[in-house]
């Protein structure tokens, strides 16, 4: 399995997410096939009777839902127990995903991103929050840390300096991608959400990871469930072509 791809040159145009491995590519790597079959979870009925948030708390950028409860207790409890049984995907990580969908479908419900495609991404990005030995605790924080190589220019990587002070990525001369979902420092300082309402937007607790990056994927692609707003997201996101139809491989696999 290819773990997540290299910052590609749509990091530069678009701040996307970050990298692992794999060097830069040109625009003409751009172009993945069909959209993916967008599937929801099964809403967790107690999670219905909850009051809306404060709208003053939630701007309208923000992306949160109607709910005023943190993203993992969105979807139902019996609906992630036998999709990650099915799946193989734990159960922690994919609470994270579902609650993502489930709360984008509030608030932007024309975007219609699924969770088996964040569930694709994070597959591809970190194996679930799972790669080199790191796991996702039950509170939803990724440890160790996932951290990915130095943005330094070297072996076909893009260069990008310090941006955060080595804050998220504990390197204060180049940015590094980080967390489960490998976002860059400078793109999380722009996107980054607090999922589980701690008060902290923390690319290294999967429910803020996940949640950013279903917000990002729907402000770019737009209407995910057409091929031409799928594609544009997941390139968005990361550039090749290669990356997209691994991500659009796993969100099949995954879909019931």
């Amino acid at each position: 399995m290819t773990l997540g791809v290299g910052v590609a040159a749509a990091s530069l145009l678009t701040g996307c997410a970050g990298s692992f491995f794999s060097p830069a590519y040109g625009e003409d790597e751009v172009g993945s096939g069909d959209a993916q079959v967008q599937t929801e979870p099964e809403l967790d009925p107690a999670a219905e009777g909850y009051p809306a948030a404060p709208a003053q708390a939630l701007p309208e950028s923000a992306g949160y839902g109607i709910w005023d409860v943190p993203l993992a207790e969105l979807a139902a409890p019996a609906w992630v127990q036998a999709t990650s049984e099915a799946t193989g995907i734990p159960t922690r990580a994919l609470s994270a995903y579902a609650g993502a969908a489930i709360r984008v479908s509030e608030t932007r419900p024309e975007c219609g991103i699924g969770w088996n495609t964040l569930a694709g991404i994070g597959a591809v990005e970190s194996r679930h929050g799972t790669y080199g030995g790191s796991q996702v605790l039950d509170s939803g924080q990724v440890e160790p840390r996932i951290i990915g190589v130095p943005l330094d220019g070297s072996a076909g990587f893009l260069a990008i300096p310090d941006t955060d002070g080595g804050a998220l990525d504990e390197d204060a001369e180049w940015d590094r991608a980080v967390g489960p979902m490998q976002f860059i420092p400078e793109t999380w300082a722009k996107f980054g959400q607090d999922a589980n309402f701690d008060g902290v937007a923390d690319p290294h607790h999967i429910d803020d990871a996940v949640q950013t990056a279903a917000a990002y994927l729907c402000e770019r692609g737009g209407e995910l469930t057409s091929d031409d707003g799928w594609n544009t997201a997941i390139s968005a996101y990361n550039l090749p072509a290669e990356y997209a139809r691994e991500v659009a491989g796993y969100a099949v696999l995954y879909a019931p």
